[in-house]
Formats: C-alpha cells, sequence, structure tokens
C-alpha cells in the first residue's frame, strides 16, 4: 500500500488548503512533485526517505487534493513565489522552520522559488529535471518550442485549454507519463488512474494552466529581477536529470545553468527518462540521502 505508516493532513494556509502525508523521525525533508502528478509519485521512494527523515510529502496548489483559489488577471495566485509560501507556511504548522526540500517538475520550480525567497528556511535543495524558468524561456528556440509544446498550450488564453484538458484528461497523463519516460511501464496504469482523476477536475484543470500562465509572465520576471540584483540560492543544491529526457536533449551542460543561480551545485544525469523518483526510485532514495547526509 502507498504510503503505509504515513499520516494524512489537510493544513490551512494563507491563500489556501494543502494536503500530504508525513511520517519517518529525523531531519525535516518536504517532498513536491510535477505535472501530471501528485505526491503520491513519491511512493517508492518517501518510505525510504521516512527512514532518515521526518518526510513531509505534499499536493502543490492546485493539484491533487488541495485547495483550488480564485486566480487574477495577472496570474499571482499561481506564481511559484505564492504557491512556496503554501508549503513554507505547511512546514512551519508541522514545527519545522529549517528543513531541506526536493521537488521534481514544477515542484522543482516551487523549490528553487522557495529556496531564493525564503533562504533561512532552505537548508538543502534537490531539484529533479528541470532548470530555471527563466533560463529556459530566455533559451528558448524551435527545439524548445516542440519539446515543450505543452506549456504554450496550458499557458495559453482562458478557456480553450482548460476545456480540452477537462474534457480528455487521460489523452495528457498517457502521452506524458509514457513518451517522457524510459521504460513504458514506469508507472502503473493504476496510479496514471489516479493522476486522470485528479486531472479531470475543472477547477484543477484551471489551476493547473493558471499555473504555466504565471510561468511565462511573474515566475519569469522573478528569476530575471534575482538574476539582475545578484540574489542568488545559498543552500547547498543538488542537481540530477534524466539521461533519456528534455533537459538531457536541450541543454549540453545543465549543471552550469543552475550554476548562474547558485553558490554550490552538484549533479548528474540518471539513466532514465524524466520521472525520474517513479522510474528509479531505489536511485533516487539513494541519491537524495547522500546528499542530505
Amino acid at each position: 500500500m502507498a504510503f503505509a505508516g504515513f499520516k494524512a493532513f489537510d493544513i490551512a494556509t494563507t491563500g489556501t488548503t494543502i494536503h500530504g502525508r508525513t511520517a519517518g523521525s529525523g531531519p525535516p525533508l518536504l517532498l513536491l512533485h510535477g505535472i501530471p502528478e501528485t505526491h503520491l509519485m513519491w511512493r517508492d521512494v518517501a518510505p525510504r526517505l521516512a527512514e532518515h527523515h521526518t518526510v513531509v510529502a505534499t499536493d502543490l496548489r492546485g493539484y491533487g487534493d488541495s485547495g483550488k483559489p480564485s486566480s487574477t488577471p495577472d496570474h499571482e495566485p499561481y506564481s511559484m513565489r505564492a504557491i512556496g509560501r503554501d508549503q513554507l507556511e505547511v512546514m512551519r504548522q508541522l514545527g519545522y522552520d529549517r528543513f531541506a526540500v526536493a521537488g521534481h517538475d514544477r515542484g522543482g520550480r516551487c523549490a528553487y522559488r522557495l529556496a531564493l525567497d525564503h533562504p533561512e528556511a532552505v537548508e538543502r535543495l534537490a531539484v529533479l529535471d528541470i532548470v530555471p524558468v527563466g533560463a529556459a524561456y530566455a533559451r528558448a528556440d524551435r527545439e524548445f518550442t516542440m519539446a515543450y509544446w505543452q506549456w504554450a498550450f496550458l499557458g495559453a488564453p482562458e478557456p480553450v485549454p482548460e476545456r480540452y484538458l477537462a474534457a480528455a484528461p487521460e489523452v495528457l497523463v498517457d502521452y506524458m507519463t509514457t513518451s517522457w519516460t524510459g521504460a513504458t511501464d514506469a508507472i502503473p496504469a493504476d496510479v496514471r488512474a489516479v493522476y486522470t482523476a485528479k486531472l479531470a477536475d475543472p477547477a484543477t484543470a484551471h489551476a493547473i494552466c493558471e499555473e504555466f500562465r504565471a510561468a511565462a509572465t511573474i515566475d519569469v520576471r522573478h528569476d530575471d529581477e534575482d538574476l539582475a540584483r545578484g540574489r542568488r540560492i545559498t543552500a547547498p543544491v543538488l542537481f540530477l536529470w534524466g539521461a533519456r529526457g528534455a533537459v538531457a536533449q536541450l541543454y549540453p551542460d545543465p549543471l552550469a545553468i543552475w550554476r548562474e543561480f547558485a553558490d554550490d551545485v552538484r549533479g548528474e544525469p540518471v539513466p532514465v527518462g524524466h520521472f525520474i523518483p517513479e522510474e528509479a526510485p531505489d536511485d533516487t532514495a539513494r541519491r537524495l540521502l547522500e546528499f542530505l547526509r
């Protein structure tokens, strides 16, 4: 059973309610998921990490069983700054003022924004299979556009992408969880069914589209402002990327990109596709535990 021994929670934050699970003992570690997933993506990794850490795995604002607050014309409620504030409040309400955070995909974007905005809180940062959003858009070309077509699709003006996503969520889930993996059976059918059921909610579809609209506007601006000011991630950073994923395809040296944003960066490719924790849970747990020692 996924997350056996973990306690579920729903915590009210300033802007919404965040759903998650926690277990273990030792230094606190926050786990954040990507698209099209929920915290369920950590099902095979979190129990192993909980042998050494107090693990907190959550659904991001707008995803899974977390709240879907109303947005605004500038998409600020779905900026990574706002999404990160939720996670900071969750950890503080659980009693952790300082913690490590590991995020995959969209969760990685929340994680590094949290580390930039709240350096006093983030002790160590692990990001999986992304580069910062500002750097991604600054380097965007034809190859990027084809590899990351979902950025433009989900970030298109309301209501077109919402209607498509809510009407056929299984199409997006099946496409992502098969074509972005190094193994077609990495994410089993019952797990894909959970992801699909969550995306079928029109409120979730809208929230996710708002998050992609925020990424292309306010999130890029926040990254650009930080670079201009010389504001950097001060926590040690572990960056892992899939050797058969789009990051490896697009960027000859993705570690160099992260070194534009952080002082202490280490990492290496993992011989899988995009969904590293689901494709290689043993390897993911081992690498995270080594980094967090």
